[in-house]
């Protein structure tokens, strides 16, 4: 079958103008190679998170609703004192943690989006960076204003997706755990190391390995250190740091960690 568009090799005419419609296929491929050259090597997209929080799936929310919120679960009453000791386990927990288990294999199929590149499991910085941003990690206040535009997460870190967590086994999920409450061991608790924090935490799979059981009770304890602190500083924080405490305490069944009753 004979070509559509038959090119030969030829020089256009001295008067070819790309800015009128093109007259032969050798005008039409050079104006294609035109607007192709001032097309820009990288583009960003301007992203506005209200029209994206509409379309997430109910997965999703769930996950990002800790670090967002950071505050108790609605069905439990919120305790200024900086006690855990009545709280019940967390019922958002206990869904998405079931929910993950369930379509994990659905989530590891999908693709990532190109800008994803998840470290190495002994990768220890590079985790840090793609968890926390470069923000966190390299402990710059705020962003200019010309990076407020869209969201970079090379900067901001990485959200705990479901398409992320799920390609992580018991093995990745301990090491970047004991990479996370390493950080928070010298550095303060924010809303990004909130979120992944307890993303790892329903990541794992009981019973506990030995390292495991270590690192969460390292965690709660961490946690009620940095709480004694910001005692009747930050009300959404200590809330925060309750509900992991809670997690640990019970339903980890680390009883010992547990605020006595008041």
């Amino acid at each position: 079958m004979p070509r559509l568009l038959p090119v030969d090799d030829c020089d256009l005419a001295e008067d070819f103008d790309p800015t009128v419609p093109p007259r032969t296929p050798q005008e039409y491929l050079k104006r294609v190679q035109i607007e192709a050259a001032r097309c820009p090597d990288v583009v960003v997209a301007q992203i506005d998170p209200k029209k994206l929080r509409k379309k997430q799936t109910v997965n999703i929310a769930c996950f990002l609703r800790f670090p967002d919120v950071s505050l108790p679960p609605k069905d439990t009453p919120q305790r200024s004192s900086g006690s855990s000791s009545k709280w019940p386990i967390s019922q958002p927990f206990v869904r998405y943690k079931m929910s993950l288990n369930k379509h994990r294999s659905h989530w590891r199929s999908q693709h990532l989006d190109s800008n994803v590149t998840m470290p190495k499991s002994e990768d220890e910085e590079g985790w840090k960076k793609f968890c926390l941003g470069e923000r966190i990690y390299s402990e710059i206040d705020a962003l200019s204003d010309n990076e407020n535009l869209g969201i970079d997460y090379i900067k901001v870190g990485f959200p705990p997706l479901l398409s992320i967590v799920s390609r992580m086994n018991q093995a990745t999920v301990t090491s970047v755990l004991e990479y996370l409450i390493s950080w928070f061991g010298e550095k303060k608790f924010t809303p990004e190391l909130g979120r992944w924090l307890y993303a790892l935490l329903a990541c794992l799979e009981k019973p506990l390995l030995p390292e495991a059981h270590s690192l969460i009770r390292q965690l709660a304890r961490r946690c009620s250190e940095v709480r004694v602190l910001e005692e009747n500083k930050n009300e959404e924080q200590i809330s925060a740091l309750n509900l992991i405490i809670c997690l640990v305490s019970r339903y980890f069944d680390q009883r010992d960690l547990a605020d006595e009753p008041s």
